[in-house]
C-alpha cells in the first residue's frame, strides 16, 4: 500500500510538472546577449526617441521591431565612447574609469593605441585589456560573468566578436574567461573581411591580414557573410544544450556593422535605389544583416519551443562611426539631433539602442526612460539567473536593472553615470574624440574637456542635442556635479592625463569649477 501510495504520488507530481508552462519547469532561464559593434541610436527604424527620425526611416530591421513589440524598449541607454572598454564593462561589471581598460585594445601585446597629442602625455591605462589570471600586466584582472555563469550549470557559447584582450594573454581566448564554446572570437577589433570569398580575409602581398577572422574555414570560399556565419555556428552550438536541456548563454557579438563597409549583396541594391551613396548604402546593409541575424536566433528560438523561457538583451557597444571618409557625408552629422559620434563622450558616441525581451515578466512593446550603463548588465544576468552573492575577484560598479524590467515606471534620478576616456582615439581632432569626460546625474550632464580644462553643462531632458551650454547660466549646478564626479574618479583612483608644459596632472573636475572654467 506505500509503495502505491508512493507512485501516486510520483505520477502526481509528474502531472503537475507537465501542466506547467516551459518557463515554470526550467530552473534557470536561457539568456541571450546580442551585441553590435559602432551601432548608433538612430540605425534602426525602431525609433529609441519621442518621434521617428529621418536616420530611423532610412534603415529596415523588422527584427528590431519585432523584438521591441515583445519586449521592452531603452531610450536612455548608455555605453562607453569606444569598444573594449565596455566589453570589459559588460565582462566584469565594473567601470572604465575603474577598470582603467580606457581605450581600444591592439591585437599586439603591449602596444598603445593613444595617437600622440601636442598637450598632454597619455596616461598607463591597461593597454592589454581584460585578464582573468592574476598577475599579467597592464590588465584588469577579474571573474568574468561567463565563469561565474558556467560555475551555476549554464552551458556557455561565445559568437563573434570578443576583443577583451591583446594578442597572447589569457583575455584574448573566450575559453579562458568561461565560454565552453568560442566561434571566431579573438584579440581582434573589426574584421579584415566580411565576405566568405575573401576567407574574411585581405591578403597582402600574400600574407594574411592581423584582423583576418579565424575558426570559420567551413565558409571560405562561399558567399556566406560573415554575420550569417557566426550566427549559424552559434545555432548550432546551442543543439548541445537543448538536447542536455541544460540552461545557456549566448553571447553572440557581431562585427557588423564595424568597418570594414563591405557590402552584402542581398540588401545594399535596396538602399542604392533609395538614392544612398555607396558608402551609406554598404553601411545600411550591414545593419540589416545584423537585424537579419536577430530574427535567424529569434526564429530559432521558438522552432525550439525555447522562446517562452529565453531572455534576450540587444545592445550597441559605443555609439555609431561617424568619421569621414569611413561614413558618406559630411563627418559628425550622421548621429543627428545627438550631438558626434564614436569616440566622443557627447550623446552620439555613448547612447546606445536597448532591448530586452523576457516573456512573462516584461510586458510586451513597454518603453523606460530610466538611464542605464552597460556595467549594469553583468549583476542583471546574475539576478536573471538566479545566482546570488557569487565569489568575484572584483568589485562591480553597475546596477541590476530586474526591477526596471518588472515595472517600466520605475524612476531613479539619483543614479550618477560615469565615462571616462583619457586618450586620443584618432588623429584629427573632432568634438570631445579625445581626453574627455563625463558625469550624468538625473537630467543633467556635465562634460570635462581635458585639453581646454572647460566644463560644459546641457540637460539632456529639454536639449538631446547639446547645444546649450548652461554652465555659465548655472554655476552652482556645475560646481555640484563636479563635485560629485571628482568624488567618484577618486573613489576609483581613476588615471588623469598630465599636461606636457607642467608635467602635472590635469585639474580635477571641482577645481575646474572652483576656478570658473566653464
Amino acid at each position: 500500500m506505500r509503495r502505491f501510495f508512493t507512485s501516486m504520488l510520483v505520477l502526481g507530481s509528474a502531472l503537475i510538472f507537465l501542466s506547467l508552462t516551459p518557463r515554470q519547469q526550467a530552473q534557470k532561464p536561457n539568456i541571450i546577449v546580442f551585441l553590435v559593434d559602432d551601432m548608433g541610436w538612430q540605425d534602426t527604424s525602431v525609433p529609441f526617441w519621442t518621434k521617428t527620425t529621418e536616420f530611423n526611416k532610412r534603415y529596415h530591421t523588422p527584427n528590431m521591431e519585432r523584438l521591441a513589440k515583445a519586449g521592452m524598449k531603452f531610450t536612455n541607454a548608455y555605453a562607453m565612447p569606444v569598444c573594449t572598454p565596455s566589453r570589459v564593462s559588460l565582462l566584469t561589471g565594473v567601470n572604465a574609469a575603474h577598470h582603467r581598460v580606457t581605450h581600444w585594445t591592439s591585437p599586439d601585446k603591449n602596444k598603445n593605441t593613444d595617437f600622440a597629442d601636442s598637450d598632454l602625455h597619455p596616461v598607463d591605462w591597461n593597454i592589454n585589456g581584460f585578464s582573468p589570471t592574476a598577475g599579467v600586466p597592464h590588465t584588469f584582472y577579474a571573474t568574468a560573468l561567463p565563469e561565474v555563469l558556467k560555475e551555476n550549470g549554464y552551458y556557455t557559447i561565445h559568437s563573434g566578436k570578443a576583443h577583451f584582450g591583446s594578442k597572447d594573454t589569457p583575455g584574448s581566448d573566450p575559453k579562458n574567461s568561461g565560454f565552453l564554446i568560442n566561434i571566431a572570437g579573438s584579440e581582434i577589433g573589426h574584421p579584415a573581411s566580411y565576405l566568405g570569398k575573401k576567407n574574411y580575409d585581405n591578403p597582402k602581398n600574400g600574407r594574411s591580414d592581423r584582423n583576418a577572422v579565424s575558426g570559420l574555414e567551413a565558409y571560405h570560399g562561399s558567399d556566406v557573410f560573415l554575420s550569417d556565419a557566426i550566427t549559424t555556428e552559434a545555432l548550432k552550438a546551442l543543439e548541445t544544450p537543448i538536447k542536455d536541456k541544460k540552461p545557456f548563454f549566448l553571447y553572440l557579438a557581431h562585427y557588423a556593422v564595424h568597418v570594414p563597409l563591405n557590402a552584402d549583396k542581398r540588401f545594399v541594391d535596396k538602399y542604392l535605389k533609395t538614392g544612398l551613396d555607396s558608402t551609406e548604402a554598404k553601411y545600411a546593409a550591414l545593419v540589416e544583416g545584423m537585424d537579419n541575424s536577430l530574427g535567424d536566433v529569434m526564429d530559432f528560438l521558438s522552432e525550439k519551443k525555447i522562446a517562452e523561457n529565453t531572455v534576450i538583451l540587444f545592445m550597441s557597444d559605443n555609439g555609431g562611426l561617424s568619421r569621414s571618409p569611413a561614413r558618406g557625408g559630411k563627418a559628425w552629422t550622421h548621429n543627428l539631433p545627438l550631438k558626434a559620434g564614436k569616440g566622443s563622450v557627447y550623446e552620439g558616441g555613448i547612447r546606445e539602442p536597448m532591448l530586452v525581451s523576457w516573456p512573462g515578466i516584461i510586458k510586451p512593446g513597454s518603453v523606460t526612460d530610466q538611464y542605464v550603463i552597460i556595467e549594469d548588465f553583468f549583476p542583471t544576468i546574475l539576478e536573471i539567473a538566479g545566482i546570488k552573492s557569487p565569489k568575484l575577484t572584483q568589485q562591480p560598479d553597475g546596477k541590476s536593472f530586474v526591477q526596471l524590467l518588472k515595472n517600466p515606471s520605475f524612476s531613479d534620478k539619483n543614479r550618477e553615470l560615469v565615462w571616462h576616456h583619457p586618450n586620443r582615439w584618432v588623429p584629427e581632432e573632432g568634438p570631445n574624440i579625445h581626453y574627455s569626460s563625463a558625469f550624468r546625474k538625473g537630467d543633467w550632464k556635465l562634460i570635462y574637456d581635458y585639453k581646454k580644462a572647460k566644463l560644459e553643462l546641457y540637460n539632456l531632458k529639454e536639449d538631446i542635442s547639446e547645444e546649450k551650454d548652461l554652465a555659465l547660466a548655472n554655476p552652482q549646478k556645475v560646481k555640484e556635479l563636479a563635485v560629485l564626479f571628482t568624488n567618484q574618479l577618486k573613489k576609483w583612483d581613476a588615471q588623469m592625463p598630465v599636461l606636457k608644459t607642467t608635467g602635472k596632472r590635469v585639474p580635477w573636475p571641482d577645481e575646474v569649477a572652483s576656478n570658473g572654467l566653464f
